[in-house]
This record gives structure tokens, C-alpha cells and sequence, in this order.
């Protein structure tokens, strides 16, 4: 059986890394039909579209997208091309999967750490919608929705009860926000509700973050609205050694788009020495959305198995491999 897939190589360092997620893909034996659409700050600006024509038809065809970073023009009117293809595709669930890798030196290296985190992705002050009341007093409006919050917490939670984890923890400001985080909350008991075997805690968004950096070891499952997981899952990231080795996913109920959550890097794009970590990661995401588990398992422990021997790690991480050299060695593991 072959997957169509629509692979969005991206810019800067996005081709690189691309590359490296597609070839430890191919390797692992699972047939895919890559789908190349190029979306980059050139294609933006030739088409006048943060989203243009044949990304979408591509995606919508697939149905599976694997993106690599795309940068945004700045100050051209652009919308953020991440926003716009989670809002046309309905993107609703943000995931994040935080984990400790073998030979990574952190702060916490002593420390197992496993968390996911789930992030609103469609509404919240992402909403965009902004007004100029008079000059120099602006407003944004915080959007948040029983459906919206809803549909995150039963996804978050239904995870949690098909993996085997045992606590959600919602991270809120409702103390503050008590309309608009306080419907969030509502929502997320209604749902906690229906699954008594799992732990349902709160945290107050400011206290969550402390906990984070003090014993970032109780977390299981996190359930977020969209800016404040925007937020934390950048924190979280940066405990296991940053944004260049966690994966991400953005998951709808027909479409799903998986990408390295990390930036285009210009000033290192083309000199062979990125970490190609967090895209074949997402990749080993994409795979078990495909039920290929077996092949997401080998990949996975492919990849830890690099770390844990050291010897082709990417200078981020202090080692001397390139981009090229870390991915020989995790398709040599495979």
C-alpha cells in the first residue's frame, strides 16, 4: 500500500531538514507517494497568497501534509501562513510530544520527562480580530467557544485514555478571564467527567509555567487554550533541549499537517549543519496516523539510539555531524 502524502519543504533550513525526515521515511519501508508543494516567501509573493492554490488542492487531495518551516513575509499584510492552514483545514488540535532523549544535556537530565501537550489551534486571541478603537488604543478580541474548547478536551482526553496516561492537567486563567477561561474550564470538566479513570487537575497559567521549570516531571497530558500553548509547549521544549528536537502535529477531523515547530534558520540554511531531530520526529508522528506503528517505533528508537551513542550528534547539541551525517546514522540504526 503506498500514502499520499503532500510534503511542504519550506525555506531556509526547511529543504534540508525535509530532505532528512524523507529519506529516514523511505527507509523504515513504508510507501509513500511524496506530493512536493513548494510554499516559500517567493511562491507567497508571486501568488499574493499566504495559502496559494496548488498547496491547498494538494493537501486536500492527500489529506497528510509533512511542513517543514515556511517563513511569512513581515509587515507585507501576509496572514501567518501557519494560522491560515490551520484555520482553512480546521486544524483544531495543536500536539506536542515532550520528551527527555538519551545524551541530551540539560538541566533536567536526571529527570524523565514525558508530557503532551494539547493546544487549541483555531481560536483564542489567534482570532485576529483587532480593531483601533482611536489612535494609539487598540483591542483584541479573546474568542473562545464550547465547540472549540470541547472538541480539544475530548481529543485530549481521549489520548489519554487510548495511551495509558494517567492525568490531565488544564491550564487556565480564569481567575482573570472568568467568562472566556472559565467556559474553557466548564467544558474541560464536562469532558474529564466522562473518563473517571484518568486525574483531572487545574493550574492557573502563571503557576503552571513555575512548575514546569521547578518539577516538570508531574506532568502527563496538558490541555491549553491557543495562546497559552503557543507558549508553554515553546517552555516545554526548551527543558529537553529545545525547539530543533521536539516534534509537532496539527490534527482536524479529515486533514492533519505534521511540521518541526522550530523557524526557517536563514543564517545557517545551506551549510549542511542543521538538526534534522524534530522533522523526523513529526514524520514518526505522521506514521502512526497512518497505523504504521511498527514503522514508527523503529524510527523513533532509531533516533534514540543516535543519541544515546553520541557519535553523530549536529552542533546544536555539541557534536560535529551535519545534517547528512545524523541522518546516515539513523537510517544506518534502521
Amino acid at each position: 500500500m503506498s500514502y499520499p502524502v503532500t510534503l511542504i519543504p519550506g525555506d531556509g533550513i526547511g529543504p534540508e531538514v525535509s530532505k532528512a525526515a524523507r529519506r529516514a521515511v523511505d527507509a523504515t519501508g513504508v510507501k509513500i507517494n511524496w506530493e512536493i508543494a513548494e510554499l516559500n516567501p517567493e511562491v507567497i509573493r508571486s501568488t499574493g497568497q499566504s495559502l496559494p492554490p496548488h498547496v491547498i488542492d494538494s493537501l486536500e487531495k492527500t489529506c497528510v501534509g509533512l511542513k517543514g518551516p515556511v517563513t511569512t513575509p513581515i509587515g507585507e499584510g501576509y496572514t501567518s501562513v501557519n494560522v491560515a492552514l490551520r484555520k482553512r483545514l480546521d486544524l483544531f488540535a495543536n500536539v506536542r510530544p515532550v520528551r527527555s532523549l538519551p545524551g541530551v544535556v540539560t538541566r533536567f537530565q536526571d529527570v524523565k520527562i514525558d508530557m503532551v501537550i494539547f493546544r487549541e489551534n483555531t481560536e483564542d486571541l489567534y482570532s485576529g480580530l483587532e480593531h483601533e478603537v482611536v489612535k494609539d488604543v487598540v483591542t483584541s478580541l479573546k474568542v473562545i467557544t464550547r465547540v472549540a474548547s470541547s472538541r480539544i478536551a475530548e481529543y485530549a482526553f481521549k489520548f489519554a485514555a487510548d495511551a495509558g496516561r494517567k492525568k490531565v492537567t488544564a491550564i487556565h486563567k480564569a481567575n482573570i478571564m472568568k467568562l472566556a477561561d472559565g467556559l474553557f474550564l466548564r467544558c474541560a470538566r464536562e469532558v474529564a467527567a466522562k473518563y473517571p479513570q484518568i486525574e483531572y487537575k487545574e493550574l492557573i497559567v502563571d503557576n503552571a509555567a513555575m512548575q514546569l521549570v521547578i518539577r516538570p516531571e508531574q506532568f502527563d497530558v496538558l490541555l491549553l487554550p491557543n495562546l497559552y500553548g503557543d507558549i508553554v509547549s515553546d517552555l516545554a521544549a526548551g527543558l529537553v533541549g529545545g525547539l530543533g528536537i521536539v516534534p509537532g502535529a496539527n490534527m482536524g477531523e479529515n486533514h492533519a499537517v505534521f511540521e518541526a515547530v522550530h523557524g526557517s534558520a536563514p543564517d545557517i540554511a545551506g551549510k549542511g549543519i542543521a538538526n534534522p531531530t524534530a522533522m523526523i520526529l513529526s514524520s514518526v508522528l505522521m506514521l502512526i496516523h497512518l497505523k504504521e506503528l511498527s514503522a514508527a517505533m523503529r524510527l523513533q528508537a532509531a533516533v534514540e539510539t543516535v543519541y544515546a551513542n553520541q557519535k553523530h550528534l549536529t552542533r546544536d547539541l555539541g557534536g560535529t555531524a551535519s545534517t547528512e551525517e545524523f541522518t546516515d546514522a539513523v537510517v544506518a540504526q534502521l
